[in-house]
């Protein structure tokens, strides 16, 4: 059969995705949005939309009867899940196929074998490939730790590593609330933690009339909290026996399930053993990589199978090097926390969805100028993939598409992306998936930017920008002051750091106090400073007390800080949100007494959870949340009398 009209059960990036090969081939778009995303990219980008009425993921993308319903209302002859939500459940497949439809993606009874994990490795032993395994009810001591997963589950959602005994029953417990929150399972299962070992995946595409590809490999070894960040293909410093180890394996896992469609079989790497993790059958994240060193579009050749089309012969001896980073709005320098609100400017250099037409950028975005970036979903913002003749060029472009892009508005996790491809260890391959957790320390001590340099330009821009627009006495000159002896200054906070800048006037001209810098351009929009004999440029542009600057280090948010500040007024023992979240559980009542690092309730932001612990031992005063409550960040979740306590 030929798909004329598709709906994409999904959002974001991975939806602009497949509307961007769709109208490459011809083939007309549905979208399906929640009430925060009816402004959102993906909508916009289709070329019909319908409306899921809710927020929540529960209540809207993982609802398979309103989308099928949305499928059918809207004369489509074929559903894409994209990745994530529905797009590994077989209910949701079967109703697709019961109502009709085309079902972009494996058999159901597939995407239920391979979706239990549990299931997938008895699977996988059968057909002879290695796997990790262990009982949960009779673990040695000497076996932790260990590593608790969640069976339907992927992104690190439901996962826990588990060093002693004694924590086994807490984080089993933790793993199930959160794999039944994000997947609607809480079925967890434990293996051997292998934390030196590398993650290394195969993709495959196989039709429906026994034809199979095995694509080509990647490695995801750079990983927070079991969620991948950084991905590259082909999976560097790997053995030619350890290669093509993996890729029979993947192979054996095509014809074990008699697999269709388009999937990555996931191993761990430990010197030369390999064991498989699980196989992802939809389309994978980290995908782009792929596709830039074969030249092959994976969302085509899912079409084309779902189409009843077989695969053509085809070499994928890979071309050149790709390296992927998922850029998040969250801030490593403060515990990761998930941020929340709207972009004020997100511009890179690149290619959007499409593989370059030589080596260069390749950008997949769920965001521009402008989005709202809220609680309900997965931070990750875009995509930022580098394709280069080797790895060293891939790395040293990504590095610097990174350090150029304009992100404005929210801060996110680049300068750390930086960082780690810049890591002489990184660059080596020397990579295994507790590396990111063992470098995090020294790798945020070098992310910081040289806020001197930046609040300078910053100061001098906003001083620039104010004389300009002032309606009255434009013929004054710019911070003119009728005592020339006293400077002018500027104040800025980043992140924790405030930073002051002075200046003066002289002649019509503004300039710096401390004579470290001198500026030969100012204007509302555009300085250009000289230090030590180096001149350097920077753009500002500002919103509301907010001055935007890119400079040679990146993007950089500087909060102005007014002159006269009113005293904070926080009532003591006060324990605030550390995010934006939605109150999951309470574990306490008013006036318990708690003890320090005791958990008194649970943050879900953004499809994690968060516990919220006590800081001190003390009485509960005042608790004014409950389940269901949405907070800001900074918002007082409890109060804690540390001196009832003592009493």
């Amino acid at each position: 059969m030929t798909i004329h009209r598709l709906l994409i059960a999904n959002r974001g990036e991975i939806a602009r995705r497949i509307i961007r090969t769709c109208r490459a081939l011809g083939i007309e778009t549905v979208a399906v949005h929640s009430d925060p995303d009816a402004d959102g990219l993906h909508v916009q980008d289709a070329d019909l939309a319908v409306r899921l009425p809710g927020s929540a993921a529960a209540e809207t993308y993982l609802r398979a009867d309103l989308i099928v319903d949305a499928a059918t209302r809207s004369g489509c002859d074929a559903v894409h899940p994209g990745y994530g939500f529905l797009s590994e459940n077989a209910e949701f497949a079967s109703a697709v196929l019961a109502a009709g439809l085309t079902w972009v993606g494996p058999r159901p009874e597939t995407i239920g074998a391979m979706g239990s994990k549990v299931e997938a490795k008895a699977l996988m032993r059968k057909a002879g490939v290695p796997t990790l395994e262990i009982d949960p009810d009779s673990i040695d001591i000497d076996r932790f730790p260990v590593l608790v997963k969640a069976s339907a589950g992927g992104g690190g959602r439901g996962m826990r590593v588990v060093h002693s005994p004694d924590r086994l029953q807490a984080e089993l417990s933790a793993a199930r609330a959160e794999a039944a929150s994000t997947f609607g399972d809480d079925t967890v299962f434990v293996e051997p933690y292998l934390p030196t070992a590398r993650h290394v995946e195969v993709q495959v595409v196989a039709d429906q009339h026994g034809g199979c590809w095995v694509v080509g490999d990647r490695d995801c070894s750079i990983q927070r909290r079991h969620q991948k960040v950084i991905e590259e293909a082909p999976a560097p410093n790997l053995a030619p026996a350890v290669r093509d180890r993996l890729h029979a394996a993947a192979r054996s896992a095509v014809e074990a399930v008699d697999y269709v469609g388009a999937g990555t079989v996931e191993f761990l790497v430990h010197g030369d053993d390999i064991f498989f993790l699980e196989m992802n059958t939809r389309l994978q994240v980290e995908h782009p990589v792929t596709e830039c060193v074969t030249g092959v579009d994976l969302v085509a050749e899912q079409l084309r199978v779902a189409e009843g089309q077989p695969l053509p012969q085809r070499d994928f001896t890979p071309r050149g090097h790709a390296v992927e980073v998922r850029l998040y709005a969250e801030d490593p320098a403060h515990g990761w926390a998930p941020q929340t609100g709207r972009i004020a400017e997100f511009d890179f250099a690149a290619t959007e969805f499409e593989i370059p037409s030589e080596f260069g950028i390749r950008v997949d975005s769920a965001v521009g100028a402008g989005s709202a970036v809220g609680i309900h979903y997965d931070p990750m913002l875009a995509k930022v993939i580098a394709w280069g003749p080797d790895r060293a060029r891939a790395c040293r472009m990504l590095v610097d598409a990174l350090r150029r892009g304009r992100i404005h508005g929210l801060a996110t996790n680049a300068r750390l992306l930086r960082t780690i491809l810049q890591d002489p260890g990184f660059l080596a391959g020397h990579m295994h998936t507790s590396l990111l957790d063992e470098q995090l320390d020294d790798w945020l001590r070098s992310t910081q930017p040289d806020l001197t340099a930046v609040a300078t330009a910053a100061a001098l821009a906003d001083a620039e920008a104010a004389s300009t627009n002032s309606a009255v006495q434009q013929r004054i000159p710019t911070v003119w002051r009728n005592a020339p002896s006293a400077d002018r200054t500027r104040r800025y906070r980043c992140g924790g750091d405030e930073v002051e800048v002075s200046y003066r006037s002289v002649r019509g001209h503004l300039q710096l106090a401390d004579g470290d810098h001198h500026a030969v351009q100012v204007t509302p929009d555009a300085v250009r400073l000289v230090t030590n004999g180096v001149s350097a440029s920077y753009l500002v542009t500002r919103s509301g007390t907010t001055t935007f600057v890119d400079g040679p280090g990146g993007s950089v948010d500087l909060e102005q800080v007014p002159r006269f500040t009113p005293p904070e007024q926080e009532v003591a023992g006060s324990l605030l949100a550390p995010m934006p979240g939605v109150v999951t559980a309470v574990a306490v009542e008013l006036g318990a007494a708690v003890t320090a690092g005791q958990q008194l309730m649970t943050l879900e932001a953004m499809k994690m959870q968060h516990s919220i612990t006590a800081p001190v031992d003390g009485v509960i005063e005042s608790l004014p949340v409950a389940v269901g409550t949405q907070v800001a960040a900074g918002t007082m979740l409890a109060v804690i009398d540390e001196s009832a306590s003592e009493r």
